[in-house]
């Protein structure tokens, strides 16, 4: 059973943790505790908060139940991972509106609660273990883990088990302009320690709980691991989020002895990807820069494919490399304030011709592109198409997917605003490359779309 929701998708697994762990797509996997509809908006902050507090606590049994589950599955002894090195490692265009809410309170004696924002990583995704005892489970980009303690007078609960824990709460939509995180995310802090007696630890909780409402849904969980599916312990220093480079790479259908180049490969993120993933294709990275060359260098040092990937100083716009010689070509085309190319609009020809060159009739050529770029992409393919008129489009559907992906590459709803403008250029060429999908995706402050192009012949070449 799957159910796929935009940033999130919720499943049911008997799979161990050693293979949930192998999972590429998704930033976070969660145990799922609470999956309701949206909280009903009302004026009064009061009655809203009582409302959430309410969700949240129901069933206690449950929770416990659910706890257990997560300890029995990571043999849990009181040890505590690496949760402070997922608080120190940098997060890639964060989130604005996500935030941190903890508590420290004496179980005797309640204190003045913490709230602490702290921005997370959009893209998330949702798994569910099997239902032995109707028990639910998810991914997201948030950490939760946690160990319930002796119960409060009023509800005894459990005395065998002690858990300090924090508060992880996102909020979006109608009830984000009410209610802010900190205040969801103090008040369901309090009601923890009311019914269960845990203990508020900001720094270095045993246990997150991770709470997430807009106008789709309202979610509880606790993830599986500490930190996210999306940290490679075999890339050093990231550049593009892994989980877009591998979604990227997935889409340009890498077959083995396949010759794969990234001509602005940066740090080289997606070729390490793609390698890891597609270890029998051979990847050839490019990049005009000394020093991201020496990070790409580095990264594909650590990950050990030194024997896989190949890197080489050159212009994107005149590579040094032999037409048609290549199955596929994958590139993230940089844009905003840390990577830009200049007038990069005029430049995106230039760039898409000498990568159709180089690419062999049939392959396949996968860009990720800013939301500007994305609109502009109708105009340059039918510019485009007035050169190439002759060009031949036989044997491939006229019909192109357009899908939107959320950042972990699962299918989600259609983006919004863009599926008038790509489907006017669908029937368009750029030389012989022909549009087939484009598929939206979120990088947390930001908005992108990862676009595929088939070659059809060589006419455009030049």
């Amino acid at each position: 059973e799957v159910d796929c929701v935009s940033g999130k998708v919720f499943f049911s697994t008997e799979a161990e943790l050693g293979e949930l762990r192998k999972l590429k797509s998704g930033e976070r996997l969660v145990l799922l505790l609470k999956r309701r509809p949206p909280v009903a908006v009302s004026r009064g902050k009061g009655k809203m908060l009582h409302d959430i507090k309410s969700l949240v606590i129901e069933e206690p049994k449950y929770w416990l139940d659910v706890i257990s589950i997560w300890r029995n599955l990571h043999g849990w002894e009181g040890k505590k991972d690496d949760v402070s090195q997922e608080n120190q490692l940098p997060l890639k265009r964060k989130s604005k509106d996500t935030y941190i809410a903890a508590k420290r309170l004496k179980t005797e004696q309640e204190r003045e609660m913490v709230s602490e924002e702290c921005p997370m990583e959009a893209g998330e995704r949702c798994v569910v273990p099997e239902r032995k005892n109707d028990h639910d489970c998810w991914t997201e980009t948030n950490t939760f883990v946690g160990n319930p303690s002796k119960s409060s007078e009023e509800k005894p609960v459990e005395k065998t088990l002690s858990f300090s824990f924090r508060v992880s709460c996102r909020c979006s939509g109608a009830i984000a302009r009410i209610l802010s995180s900190q205040e969801i995310g103090r008040a369901v802090g309090i009601a923890l320690i009311k019914q269960f007696g845990w203990q508020a630890d900001l720094r270095d909780p045993s246990l997150e709980i991770f709470v997430h409402i807009n106008d789709v849904h309202f979610v509880v969980g606790i993830p599986l691991f500490r930190l996210p599916l999306a940290n490679r312990e075999y890339i050093r220093t990231a550049g593009l989020r892994s989980t877009i480079a591998w979604a990227m790479a997935s889409l340009a259908e890498i077959s083995v002895s396949a010759f794969v180049l990234d001509p602005m490969c940066g740090l080289g993120t997606i070729l390490l990807e793609a390698a890891r993933e597609w270890p029998e294709a051979c990847y050839w990275g490019v990049d005009i820069s000394d020093s991201q060359l020496e990070g790409a260098d580095v990264n594909i040092r650590t990950a050990g494919l030194m024997d896989r990937i190949e890197l080489l100083k050159a212009s994107v716009k005149a590579l040094p490399l032999p037409s048609e010689s290549f199955d596929a070509v994958i590139s993230d085309i940089p844009f905003g304030k840390k990577f830009q190319i200049t007038k990069d609009l005029q430049l995106l020809p230039d760039v898409l011709q000498e990568m159709e060159r180089v690419l062999r009739v049939g392959g396949t050529i996968v860009l990720l592109l800013s939301q500007d770029l994305h609109k502009r992409m109708g105009g340059i393919t039918r510019c485009a198409e007035s050169d190439s008129a002759s060009a031949s489009c036989d044997g491939v559907s006229e019909t192109a997917a357009a899908k939107a992906l959320d950042v972990d590459g699962n299918s989600s709803s259609l983006v919004n605003g863009v599926e008038e403008s790509f489907l006017s250029s669908r029937h368009t060429h750029f030389g012989s490359l022909v549009p087939d999908g484009f598929y939206g995706v979120s990088l947390g402050k930001t908005d992108a779309f990862i676009h595929r192009y088939r070659k059809v012949s060589t006419a455009g070449n030049r």
